[in-house]
């Protein structure tokens, strides 16, 4: 099916093909099947965040108070019918921004970052990404742009 959508948007509407929308929820067994359908889109952030947030090195004591985070900043999009199990699923993802100190500053940050880079590899062999260094050379030109430091950072930086 996936194929076939992909064929129909590239050849009658022009389009780049599908976006596979929650690819990080299938099995591993089936990223190989991507490129040979030619998805020109697949989505995997909630995969990289459940890496995080499940990790057995993650601090249960912080995965508990990203939970009550969640429940005061996000109780607006709680669903009648949901679970506390699946609001939490659902809003973690964003406590990542107001928490960003304490997850750079984990202590087996390590063993979690290894993780992510077992998944990085393996997704790159799955979908066929290895070895493309040439042709996306031949097709994107990097630009560089440069900001100023904001003087809230400037701050942080210099007084702690």
């Amino acid at each position: 099916m996936l194929k076939r959508l992909g064929e129909v948007a590239r050849k009658e509407y022009g389009l780049a093909g599908c976006v596979q929308h929650g690819a990080s929820t299938l099995p591993d067994e089936l990223f190989h099947r991507f490129p040979a359908v030619e998805t020109a889109e697949i989505h995997l952030a909630t995969g990289f965040q459940n890496l995080l947030f499940d990790h057995p090195a993650f601090p249960p004591d912080l995965l508990r108070e990203i939970g009550e985070w969640c429940v005061s900043n996000a109780a607006d999009e709680r669903k009648p019918t949901e679970t506390d199990q699946q609001f939490g699923y659902k809003t973690r993802k964003k406590a990542i921004g107001p928490f960003k100190r304490q997850l750079w500053e984990l202590p087996n940050k390590g063993e979690i970052l290894a993780a992510q880079r077992r998944k990085v590899a393996f997704l790159f062999t799955e979908l066929g990404v290895n070895g493309s260094r040439r042709m996306v050379d031949r097709y994107v030109t990097a630009r560089e742009f440069h900001r100023p430091v904001p003087d809230s950072l400037r701050q942080a930086v210099t007084t702690g």
